[in-house]
């Protein structure tokens, strides 16, 4: 029988965004209009690796597709 194993959902928070960044981007820091897109694109929970990722995917962004519309 195989085992799977499942990666646990972290909740998505301002803080979890902020210390990732400073793991992954080597130091930096998001600012905020990068934290709010990301809130907004991940949602409530994810992995870890989902939130690496979209933190790495974010900082290549340009800023106008960052910015929600108003």
């Amino acid at each position: 029988m195989t085992r799977i194993l499942r990666e646990p959902s972290l909740p998505v928070s301002e803080m979890t965004l902020r210390k990732t960044a400073l793991r992954v981007l080597n130091g930096q820091r998001l600012v905020s209009i990068e934290v709010d897109y990301i809130l907004r694109t991940l949602g409530p929970k994810a992995t870890q690796q989902e939130i690496d990722a979209t933190v790495v995917r974010v900082r290549r962004m340009p800023w106008a597709s960052l910015v929600q519309p108003e």
